[in-house]
């Protein structure tokens, strides 16, 4: 099976970034531990805009992404960082690296 990747990427609110952080790191960790399907979730802020947060996810495949969705941690950090979030942007990619699972 293939390896579904996304980016998301995240506008904040002004003066957000902390409180935003806080809730996408803990998301990002429990993902990674907690659901075996999820192969890397790096937290990326653009140098210069603090206000813009790249998301690159990892996983095994679509069906592990939908669990991500339905997880606990998830839906808490979905209903919580609303109000930080002035828009969101979700991208699918096609996965063609052929090298080994890389696992943070």
């Amino acid at each position: 099976m293939a390896r579904y990747v996304i980016t998301v990427d995240f506008y904040l609110h002004t003066g957000t970034l902390e409180p935003f952080l806080k809730l996408i790191k803990e998301n990002a960790h429990k993902s990674l531990t907690d659901e075996p399907g999820c192969d890397r979730f790096d937290v990326l802020i653009e140098k210069g805009a603090p206000d813009h947060i790249v998301l690159y996810e990892i996983y095994t495949d679509r069906a592990a992404f939908d669990f991500h969705l339905k997880s606990k941690h998830f839906t808490e950090f979905n209903l919580a960082s609303q109000r930080y979030v002035k828009d969101k942007k979700v991208v699918e990619y096609e996965y063609s690296n052929d090298g080994e699972k890389n696992r943070n």
